[in-house]
């Protein structure tokens, strides 16, 4: 029998699935580096937090294939996967509505300046109300930064609202983004300079890493609103602390941050216009039932030699490996 490496327990309904069908390790550690012997031991690996790299593939001739129950894939060297035969299973669109759904919370939150609100009141400061710091969005623009499905989704609410959308993605074209009702930018900048909200819907590239900088503010509204629930390393947060300590934007909604878990001694957790959450986005029972019976399902169809089509590289069956399957 095979036997499946979890970086972590995945949600029960990702655990029935593998029962019976699989020998299932727990090691609670993702770090490719510290879990090593457990990996060679593996002909699979279900990664939810942590990271495999090129030296531990290179280094556990066995492993069939690497799992995520997500999208995310900047944690797993997909370059050398690919090259040793490895297909890495991905959960597409599985978590697209919670994600979009947190992502507008966030930017009712912070809008609505709800954390310095509940704070206050709770204190008895009732004259917080006298503050004047909510935020009505209807007719105020929106910046989505990305078009994929979980950007969509957010668009869409954002329009439910009466706001207007800007979107930028260079991988899409005007016409999709015109034909599903929405302006197209030409660059970011353009986006950054005519957006009241700002919105992350991008994942993590050389080219995107810290897209959110010290210049890029600089040419936000003073008002502005930012909400990332994509990636934390979208994100300078030296540049981002410096811009909302000294109001140079007015709040940010952040679900992920570049340390992750997130220590408690943060900088920017010192400052009251921002409203942070663990990385949850994802983390509904909904999406999370999808996401690990996908990425458990692959997982096993994969050990039967199966070519399982949701795949971030799918250039992977061209290996030798995969001839004559």
């Amino acid at each position: 029998m095979d036997t499946v490496l979890l970086s972590h327990p995945l949600y029960k309904d990702g655990m029935e699935v593998l029962k019976g069908k699989v020998n299932v390790n727990i090691t609670n550690e993702g770090d490719s580096d510290i879990i090593l012997p457990q990996l060679q031991q593996a002909d699979g690996f279900i990664l939810r937090i942590g990271k495999i790299d090129r030296k531990a593939i290179e280094a556990c001739p066995n492993l069939k294939v690497i799992a995520r129950p997500g999208v995310g894939v900047d944690s797993v060297d997909i370059d050398a996967a690919t090259e040793n035969g490895i297909p890495v299973v991905v959960a597409p669109r599985a978590n697209s509505r919670s994600v979009a759904e947190h992502a507008l919370a966030l930017m009712l939150s912070i809008s609505k300046n709800l954390l310095e609100s509940d704070t206050e009141t709770r204190k008895g400061n009732f004259s917080i109300r006298e503050k004047y710091a909510t935020t009505e969005l209807a007719g105020l623009t929106v910046g989505v930064v990305g078009f994929g499905n979980i950007a969509q989704f957010f668009a869409g609410y954002c329009a439910a609202l009466g706001m207007q959308v800007l979107v930028f993605d260079p991988y899409v074209s005007e016409e999709v983004i015109s034909g599903a009702g929405y302006r197209n930018a030409a660059d970011l900048e353009e986006l950054f300079q005519n957006s009241d909200v700002i919105s992350l819907h991008v994942p993590s590239t050389p080219t995107t890493k810290n897209m959110i900088n010290a210049v890029s503010l600089g040419m936000m509204k003073p008002n502005a609103l930012l909400v990332n629930t994509a990636r934390g390393d979208l994100i300078d947060e030296a540049a981002l602390y410096d811009a909302l300590s000294t109001n140079r934007i007015k709040a940010a909604g952040l679900d992920v941050l570049h340390a992750e878990p997130m220590p408690s001694g943060h900088p920017l957790f010192s400052l009251p216009n921002l409203l942070v959450s663990p990385h949850l986005a994802a983390q509904t029972p909904q999406a999370t039932a999808k996401a690990v019976v996908m990425a458990a399902e692959g997982t096993l169809a994969i050990l039967r030699g199966e070519r399982w089509k949701n795949v971030f590289n799918p250039s992977v069956y061209d290996h030798p490996k995969w001839q004559g399957t």
